[in-house]
């Protein structure tokens, strides 16, 4: 967490803030509903998205940030809280970051409703103060982020993904929401269309890689609070196994196959095709692809001047390759 801690250390004040904006912005007259977002809120995760946010903003700004700013890190947040709700009623998932989820506690019916609300209040703060522009930014990487999700349910299905659906996969689920925080921090402090579009796609740079390291967990042996072979196990076509899959004789793509549609309950068979993955240079392949995707990203921003923003968002490119978890 040191260095989370060090990224966040030039936006302290406007992070601080956000906490208590982003709070109020969640209350309800139905007391159930405030126990539940409480509950929720209490329990977040290091925050990268509203820091992206407001970095970025201020990187676009000459460090300067406004209410536009807050609100848009707000909406990001409502709209990410209420997809991750849903999920867990989707993947019928009884733990978030180690703590029970809401339809753990309270069921699916009432973790629908809840994931419903949130949305509904992230709506109404971009409607309600004519953040058109805002909202725009946040509905496109919700529709991309569904249609990533049942594209990934369609293939697993036959296993028969290419590298090409896969980016493809990994850039509507996960990077097309760190793009969407990129985009609102430029965009909430009225920067060029130019420099808006650069910063979508600096956040969907960081977000393929950061998805390429999950991937690499996969096969590793940390305690990241994810068991290896959590992907094999639910038949997830990752980058490691996919480009295995492609550089390996009929028979061996066959035993490959076969492991991960049939035998992926089986830890022993789980192990040998983790094993194997490395043997074959699928892991090497991914970790070169990830670092790509990070130059890129880098390369996105040398123009701006040098400021503490700046260095954060290069720690912060940096941080999500090197993590730990």
């Amino acid at each position: 967490m040191k260095i989370v801690s060090q990224i966040k250390m030039p936006i302290e004040n406007e992070m601080e803030l956000f906490e208590k904006k982003f709070s109020n912005s969640m209350s309800s007259k139905v007391s159930l509903f405030n126990r539940i977002t409480h509950y929720v809120v209490n329990r977040k995760g290091k925050q990268m998205r509203p820091m992206f946010v407001f970095l970025i903003a201020k990187m676009c700004n000459n460090g300067e940030v406004n209410e536009r700013t807050y609100r848009g890190a707000s909406v990001i947040e409502l709209i990410h809280t209420a997809t991750l709700v849903h999920d867990d009623v989707v993947d019928d998932s009884n733990r978030r970051r180690g703590f029970f989820s809401v339809n753990a506690l309270w069921k699916n019916k009432i973790a629908v409703l809840v994931g419903d609300f949130l949305l509904s209040k992230g709506l109404l703060l971009s409607i309600d103060n004519d953040d058109f522009d805002l909202l725009k930014i946040i509905s496109v990487a919700v529709r991309e982020m569904s249609e990533g999700e049942l594209l990934q349910i369609e293939k697993a299905r036959s296993l028969d993904i290419t590298e090409e659906v896969y980016f493809e996969i990994i850039r509507q689920k996960t990077a097309t929401l760190i793009a969407a925080c990129c985009a609102m921090g430029a965009q909430s402090v009225n920067a060029s269309t130019e420099v808006v579009e650069n910063m979508r796609k600096f956040g969907e740079l960081i977000g393929t890689a950061f998805q390429i390291k999950d991937d690499l967990f996969d096969y590793g042996e940390e305690k990241i609070g994810k068991p290896t072979g959590i992907d094999i196990k639910e038949k997830k076509m990752t980058l490691p196994l996919i480009y295995t899959l492609n550089h390996i004789s009929n028979k061996e793509r066959n035993w490959l196959i076969n492991s991960v549609k049939n035998h992926n309950r089986d830890r022993k068979r789980v192990k040998e095709v983790i094993t194997f993955v490395k043997e074959k240079g699928g892991l090497e392949y991914a970790s070169e692809e990830m670092k790509k995707y990070q130059q890129k990203a880098l390369q996105l921003i040398t123009d701006f001047p040098p400021s503490p923003y700046k260095d954060s968002l290069e720690l912060m490119v940096n941080y999500v390759i090197e993590r730990e978890q």
